[in-house]
């Protein structure tokens, strides 16, 4: 079962700097996302939520169900373009929902040249990743892979449907154990982009199966991964697919 924390709540000691340590004696490095703050040696909640962890990695987070976005570098969000630049200098603006815009330049994508940069309009999704947060600053963005150096997926929704929804929901969407996608993917072609900024682009083949992925979507938040399964096929049956 999921522990659930509340403000001011430590993680139990399993989780705390002072407990675990590697072979030199000292504390191993932790990545804390959101809904935590380290104090004293301890993870404290900052907000109500479902603890979260990658072991491997040393990586816990809370899962909440809020849609106020705050900016991690490495993150993928899905912006629109808010300015393309003719004032800004050599970047566009693209609003990604939150309290300042993010500055995405005209040479963060893979392989462009001033003759061959993108060209988007007022409106344009654009799929990209923080590549700096800091609250003194605007958030940077990128449509590159560190770790290929290529797109891998980055750049410009084309067509589709974005809708928004929690974070919390869109964190699950992008676990690569979540069931959802893949059982639904095997019954129903389309594409999908899920930004951490609760939005979700959908891109099927016509208005009807992109309307049942939506509805998916949102409909699977509290369900059990378990239960992935039996959820599609009843809700499914109820539009006598």
């Amino acid at each position: 079962m999921a522990l659930v924390l509340f403000p001011s709540e430590t993680v139990p000691n399993e989780y705390s700097l002072n407990d675990s340590q590697d072979n030199n004696g000292t504390p191993p490095l932790f990545r804390i996302g959101p809904g935590l703050l380290e104090l004293n040696n301890n993870f404290v909640a900052t907000k109500a939520g479902f603890l979260k962890t990658i072991p491997n990695g040393n990586k816990l987070w809370l899962e909440t169900s809020q849609k106020r976005y705050v900016p991690v570098a490495g993150e993928p969000v899905i912006g629109i373009v808010t300015n393309t630049g003719s004032k800004h200098g050599e970047f566009f603006r693209l609003d990604i929902g939150t309290a300042h815009s993010a500055n995405l330049g005209f040479f963060a994508f893979e392989a462009v040249t001033k003759k061959n940069r993108p060209n988007f309009t007022i409106g344009t999704l654009v799929y990209a990743r923080i590549s700096a947060a800091n609250k003194d600053m605007d958030p940077e963005l990128d449509c590159i892979n560190p770790k290929t150096g290529k797109s891998d997926g980055y750049g410009e929704l084309k067509s589709g449907f974005m809708f928004k929804c929690s974070l919390g929901l869109c964190r699950r969407l992008l676990d690569p154990k979540n069931p959802l996608l893949v059982e639904l993917g095997a019954m129903i072609p389309f594409e999908v982009a899920v930004g951490m900024n609760g939005r979700v682009w959908v891109n099927s083949g016509t208005p009807k199966n992109t309307i049942l992925v939506y509805n998916a979507i949102l409909k699977w938040e509290f369900v059990d991964p378990r239960e992935t399964k039996k959820f599609l096929k009843k809700f499914l049956s109820e539009y006598n697919i």
